[in-house]
Formats: C-alpha cells, structure tokens, sequence
C-alpha cells in the first residue's frame, strides 16, 4: 500500500527539471518510499521465520476501516497474535524507554500509535473469531542504531534483524488449532472492514 501511495504522488505531482532534482527538496513521495522498503525489509525477515517454522503465518499491508489506514504485518504463531509496525529511518538514530520513542532526538507517537493498533486488531478478530484474541503491538525498527532503556509495558520495540530471534524465543501461547482459527479469520476482508456492497 505504501508503494501505491508513493507511485499515486508521483502521478500526481509536476515533473521535476533537473536543477530541482539536484539542489531542491526531496521529492513528495519519498517518505512513503522509504516507509515501503521498510516494510519490505520485515516482509523478508517473516518469510525466513515461516520457512524455518511453517506455524508461523503472516498478513501484509491489512488493509483496516475505510479511511485508507493499513496495518504492516500481522503475524499469527505458536507465540500469539501481533501486529508490526515497520519504522525505516536509514540513518536515524532511536532510542526507546517505557513512555518515549525518539528518533535523532525528535520524540515521535510511534508506542501510542502501534498500541491503538494492537487493541484494534484484537477487537476486530475477537469479534470474527467468537473468541477473546490477545494482540501484541510491536515497532520493528530499522535504523542506525537503536536503544532501548527499557522495554514499553504494552508494546514490543525490536531490531529487524532481531524479529526471527525474538518471536521464536517467545513461550507458546496458543494451540496449532486456535492459531489456524485467527489466521482463517484474519484472512477475510470483512473482518477488517465493512463488507462490499453488492
């Protein structure tokens, strides 16, 4: 969704001359570019996970509502539900404590927003599944560098090249049957949204 937005920007903006392109602002759809590598970078990382264990099931770019907001990764396996937020700052650098995230020192909404996003999603597939579905918020960040004071009480900032690690060290916490269950549900559209007028 992110490469769409970016590709729709360009469409839409005038073609820049060459002088623009050298010395002027970056162009407008850069950020969504960056923001889509990022998620491409994750998306790799998942399939690792799920061709060393195959309990592992992931969804990407989950479209969520009808205002156009998507969720990056859901992913479902022996460890639980989550869902990941890919943050790509190439030459950021963060650092995370229980209440803060900052990147070069500019405090941004990134625990607040990854949060609102796992109770959301654990609304929705409760609701599809008929069952009560926990959801985990995690920020998979790709940066420079990275510090974490210390872990957030309610969402999970890792590395990406820490992802596989982490998510395998995790206790199990749902049987092959219940995570086959929210996978079928998470798959379905309309668990997301409202369903297609006919």
């Amino acid at each position: 969704m992110a490469l769409e937005q970016a590709d729709a920007i360009r469409a839409a903006a005038p073609r820049r001359g060459f002088w623009a392109r050298l010395f002027g602002p970056p162009p407008p759809d850069r950020n969504w570019r960056v923001g889509a590598r990022g998620e491409q970078l994750v998306a790799q990382q998942l399939a690792k996970l799920m061709a060393k264990d195959p309990r592992w099931r992931c969804l990407h770019a989950v479209p969520v509502g009808t205002e156009g907001s998507d969720i990056d990764h859901v992913v479902i396996g022996p460890a639980g539900v989550f869902t990941l937020n890919a943050k790509h700052h190439p030459n950021g650098r963060i650092w995370v404590s229980p209440r803060t995230f900052m990147v070069n020192g500019t405090r941004v909404p990134y625990l607040r927003n990854a949060h609102h996003e796992a109770e959301r999603a654990s609304r929705l597939l409760s609701a599809a599944a008929g069952f009560p579905v926990d959801v985990q918020g995690v920020v998979v960040v790709i940066a420079a560098s990275l510090t974490v004071k210390d872990q957030p009480a309610d969402v999970i900032v890792v590395g990406r090249r820490q992802l596989r690690r982490w998510l395998r060290s995790l206790d199990t916490q749902l049987t092959p049957e219940v995570s086959a269950a929210v996978y079928d549900v998470a798959r379905r559209s309309t668990t997301w949204g409202p369903a297609p007028r006919r």
